[in-house]
Parts: structure tokens; sequence; C-alpha cells
């Protein structure tokens, strides 16, 4: 291997923690652009979105994770699924506690997993993050971080918070610091390598989660159906029509969606297509339809048509 081959590290890092810990909205603030979905609402994370962080010294590949927890649906256990074959797979796992919620049964189940890892001799380092710590006070913090220590092993704690940046660039550090000698993977400033589609429909679930009642979040699924130019446009001005399906599990969660007289699903389309026009750079016509697919989270058919 050359110098500069030793001098440069490169590996996966694994995101991990329970539904609503602030995964997603740590990976936005290290990659420094929005690659993953953030809501008030937990289980938004339906896909291990990589984010992509190039430095001079280094490369280090995020891996945001749905929320390790105890399924009750088929859907919840392919999520569970996804978390435990990533986990398996990079060089080092970041997990997530939040300092505003006091450890619980859901942080005991996540660091049990990871013990289980270890002992299997995988030996993957974990660096404990405390995430959050902008809602909470210095004794509170404290107390959450001697909570963390007792725990489990961990190779590193570090406090930070994803919103006002504090302690973001410490937790790269940690995460480089465990990442093997190896070359840049993907190109610089490349930072995600997730699907445009993909990014497309995580945009419209994430706008169409926001201010719902908590039922939705589960039997909500966004399907891309197609992405085809629009015809007859100059080229100087592009725009992109994009055919989305929104499915639902009840004839009521679709009501919610829609709103009266359309007018939820206008919101949905008027806020989600912000964000689709600057990840894509280009004007974007959205066409979005809502169906009912009845008790998909439990149907394995329906599972695997919907990309889970």
């Amino acid at each position: 291997m050359s110098p500069a081959e030793v001098a440069h590290r490169s590996g996966f890092a694994c995101i991990v923690g329970r539904p609503n810990a602030g995964k997603s909205t740590l990976t936005n603030a290290l990659v420094g652009e929005k690659v993953a979905i953030t809501s008030s609402k937990p289980q938004t994370t339906r896909h291990a979105i990589r984010g992509i962080i190039t430095r001079p010294d280094a490369q280090l590949v995020l891996v945001d994770t749905p929320g390790l927890h105890r399924p009750r649906t088929l859907l919840g256990q392919r999520l569970n699924d996804v978390v435990r074959e990533t986990l398996t797979e990079v060089d080092v796992v970041g997990f997530c506690l939040p300092a505003d919620q006091k450890v619980g049964p859901g942080d005991r189940f996540i660091a049990a997993e990871l013990a289980t890892i270890r002992r299997e001799g995988r030996g993957t380092p974990v660096v404990a993050i405390a995430t959050k710590i902008d809602m909470v006070d210095r004794q509170r913090l404290t107390e959450h971080l001697l909570s963390i220590d007792r725990l489990g092993e961990w190779d590193d704690i570090v406090p930070v918070s994803a919103v006002r940046g504090e302690q973001v660039d410490v937790v790269t550090d940690l995460l480089v610091k465990h990442l093997p000698a190896g070359p840049v993977m993907y190109p610089s400033g490349e930072l995600t390598d997730e699907p445009e589609a993909v990014m497309v429909a995580e945009l419209i679930r994430e706008a169409a989660l926001e201010g719902v009642r908590d039922e939705l979040p589960h039997s909500l699924a966004v399907v891309v159906d197609e992405m085809t130019p629009r015809e007859g446009r100059p080229e100087h001005d592009p725009m992109l029509e994009i055919r989305v399906i929104l499915f639902v599990e009840r004839s009521s969660q679709k009501g919610i969606i829609i709103g009266k007289g359309g007018a939820r699903l206008k919101e949905v389309g008027t806020n989600a297509r912000r964000g689709i026009e600057a990840l894509l750079g280009q004007k974007v016509f959205l066409d979005l339809h809502v169906k009912i697919a009845k008790d998909w989270q439990r149907d394995p058919k329906q599972l695997q048509r919907l990309g889970f």
C-alpha cells in the first residue's frame, strides 16, 4: 500500500438508535446537506440512506437506518432486518441516545444487539452519541451521559446538537478515527448514492407526515411511478413531470392525506416541490394520487410491490 493510501481512511458508519432519536437530523448535519428525511413522527426512515462526507484525509459513508424496535408488523420485522444486516457490514457504529428522554427499554434493546455483534467476534467499534443536547440543561446532560456510560461498553461517548451544529465535527472525527486505511470510494462532491426517485419519494413522504395524527406514519408508503421531461419546454427552462402514488391502508387515512376539497394534498405537493426542485436543480410538476392498499404492512406481496 502506498504512503498516500496509508494516510487516507475510508469506510462505512452506521447510525442507529430507537425511533425518533435524531438519527436523520444528525446524518444531514454531518453531510451538510439534506440526504435523509426528518420528522417528529417515529419510524420515518424506511431505507438505508447513504450520506457521503469527503475530507482531504478521509471519506466517511454514513448509513442512516430505520429505528431498531420491537416489531409488531411484517413491515417492522423487515425494517429491523435492514438494520441488523447493515450493522454486520460497517466499520463503525454511531449509537444515538436522545438527551431529552431517559435511557429506556428501546435503548437497552439496541445496546444488547450491539453487544451480541461484539460477542460474535466482529468487534465493530461503537461511538455512543448523546443527541438533542440543546433541549436539556447541564445537569440533565450530565445525568444522561452517566446513564449512557452504564448502559454498555463504548469506544467513545460524545454529546451533540445537530440542530445547532454543536460538536458535529467532533462526531465526524470520532467516526473517522475508527475507519481502516483506504482510497476514496465516491467522487468528490457526491453527497449520497441514493437513486433520485427514492429521494423524491422520501421528500414527499416527509411533507405528507407534517402535522398529521399518530396513526398515519406507519401506514403511508410513497412510490414514484414515473419521472419524464415535459414535452415542448424550452431547452433553457426544462420541467420534469413526476407521477407519484401515496398508499395508505384505510379510507379514513386517505381522507386525512387529501383534506377538505383536496387542500391538504395540494399543500403536500407545494411543500415537497421546493425540496425536490432544490435536489434536482430544475422545475418540477408533481402529479400526486392517493390509493388504498389495505393492510399492506402485513401483506408480503404488497410489501414487495412497495419496495420493502
